[in-house]
């Protein structure tokens, strides 16, 4: 069986050339042909001796993934579904604004987290993407855009790993995907342009400051434990005084100033005005221990089976003016896509749930969600 060289970073491709006895420098340039130009044609590598082409011809191939849909939203947000095989599709979209062009790109087929608010949770989960798999994504949309644009100039320039999946449950594909897209021969994107988006996988996020430390984005959603149990079953195991210091942690490595908190905003569930002074609390607490961080407000995209509805943008409003009062950097996420499902939380892809995911949220559904004034305080108090 040949390989996909896009399954390898550079240094991966670099021991893929020597045991085919070519030298380094064959590799650095095959990485560029592959990702600076989109080749996947090995004839196409001028450069390179027809010696080495026709071992590549015999040893290895360059191949995207399939592309089952493409939709383009009203406000130029495109939508690919993927397939993965195994019957699983995932998806990938491309946002345009007038200073960037943003990829957001899925790490698993499916999610096994299963926060009650995010679509793609409530698919299940199939099984992880490889390196190849999670580089196509970039690899496809960055050429294809290119090409619909006719530029030769670099398209995407900010990617966030915020697609389907958890990437830090999914870390040995994910890192090797990460040093490929900020390569100077590969994508040139800079660290504080690739942004890692976890619920909170705290020895991974440890890793990952020592490993290959990009900006960090934390799927927060609660100001407390014992809500936030509910809506992120993963703090059951990494409960918020734990997942604070691993933020505190994570920025002596950070190549941002601050940790973003993403928190969607749930009608009646989160977004009362309590929530918020807890919300403060819980971070001017940590931040005379050193976290710095700016807040996220993500207006929820509602689907049937969650249960859940967006809170009234009013309510919004008021919600980042107490935070902001307080003297804490918060944003209001615009959303995009939405008439094509394409905006946050909603990815949902179609996977082949090997979780019985279906069974666990109807269990969790059994467990009423109610404002934090009447639930305990979080254990870290």
């Amino acid at each position: 069986m040949t390989a996909n060289l896009l399954e390898f970073d550079l240094e991966g491709l670099a021991v893929f050339c020597d045991g085919l006895g070519e030298k380094r420098f064959r590799a650095t340039q095959l990485f560029r042909w592959i990702h600076q130009r989109g080749a996947s044609d090995f004839n196409q590598m001028s450069d390179l001796a027809k010696s080495l082409r026709q071992k590549l011809q015999s040893h290895a191939h360059i191949s995207a993934l399939p592309v089952i849909s493409q939709h383009i939203s009203s406000d130029g947000t495109i939508k690919w579904l993927f397939d993965v095989g195994d019957g699983n599709a995932i998806e990938s979209v491309f946002i345009p604004e007038d200073d960037r062009g943003t990829l957001c790109v899925s790490s698993q087929a499916g999610c096994a987290v299963g926060c009650r608010f995010c679509s793609t949770g409530h698919q299940g989960f199939s099984r992880n993407l490889t390196t190849g798999e999670i580089l196509a994504q970039l690899w496809f949309a960055e050429h294809f855009l290119r090409q619909h644009l006719k530029t030769d100039e670099r398209v995407i320039s900010n990617v966030v790993m915020m697609g389907m999946g958890e990437p830090l449950q999914n870390y040995s594909a994910l890192v090797p995907a990460l040093r490929t897209m900020l390569d100077d021969h590969g994508y040139g994107l800079s660290r504080r342009r690739v942004t890692v988006s976890t619920s909170g996988v705290v020895p991974m996020m440890e890793r990952l400051s020592a490993d290959c430390p990009v900006a960090l984005a934390v799927s927060l959603h609660a100001p407390n434990d014992a809500l936030r149990d509910n809506l992120v079953p993963l703090n059951r195991k990494y409960p918020l005084d734990e997942l604070m210091q691993t933020c505190i942690a994570y920025l002596a490595h950070a190549p941002r100033d601050f940790i973003t908190f993403e928190y969607c905003m749930l009608d009646g569930v989160n977004d009362q005005p309590e929530h918020a002074e807890q919300l403060i609390d819980l971070v001017q607490k940590h931040a005379r221990q050193g976290l710095r961080c700016k807040f996220n407000l993500i207006p929820f995209n509602p689907f049937p089976a969650s249960g859940l509805l967006r809170s009234p943008h009013a309510r919004v409003q008021a919600f980042a003016k107490k935070l902001q009062d307080a003297g804490l950097v918060t944003t209001i996420r615009k959303t995009r896509g939405d008439d094509i499902d394409a905006a946050c939380g909603q990815l949902a892809g179609d996977v082949k749930d090997r979780t019985q995911v279906q069974t666990r949220i109807a269990q969790q559904r059994t467990i009423a969600l109610v404002p934090v004034s009447s639930l305990d305080y979080p254990r870290d108090q």
